[in-house]
């Protein structure tokens, strides 16, 4: 896929799960521009500064949680593509997200053919 012109913001506390995911995006496609966050509070302003086309949001992270981020982001753009990276055990506040306003979600560990699937229906 061709991620020319597109800016992807990863928000997750770990430096680790920040990697792993844009290595699995550069293997789907080329051209992407990455915006890092390492908390909610980081991923509102960041998304506030540069815009970003889809934005992946831990929800376990610190100052701000990810069901915080979304609504932040939110209230910034009700149209923002927030896509929740969850691991197992946090169903409840899965929930949460959706309801306020992401709009989908992908489970950790990452499916690279599963975040393929995702990057194309929302960037495709």
């Amino acid at each position: 896929m061709d991620f020319t012109n597109k800016k992807i913001l990863i928000s997750d506390d770990s430096i680790l799960a920040r990697k792993q995911l844009k290595d699995v995006i550069c293997r789907v496609g080329e051209g992407a521009e990455f915006i890092d966050a390492s908390n909610g509070q980081e991923a509102i302003d960041k998304y506030k500064e540069f815009t970003p086309d889809i934005t992946f949001l831990d929800i376990v992270m610190p100052v701000k949680d990810g069901i915080e981020a979304v609504k932040g982001i939110m209230e910034i753009n009700k149209e923002a593509d927030i896509i929740i990276v969850s691991s197992v055990g946090t169903q409840s506040q899965l929930k949460s997200a959706i309801e306020a306003g992401a709009k989908d979600f992908i489970q950790k560990p990452l499916d690279s053919s599963q975040v393929e699937t995702l990057l194309q229906s929302h960037l495709g």
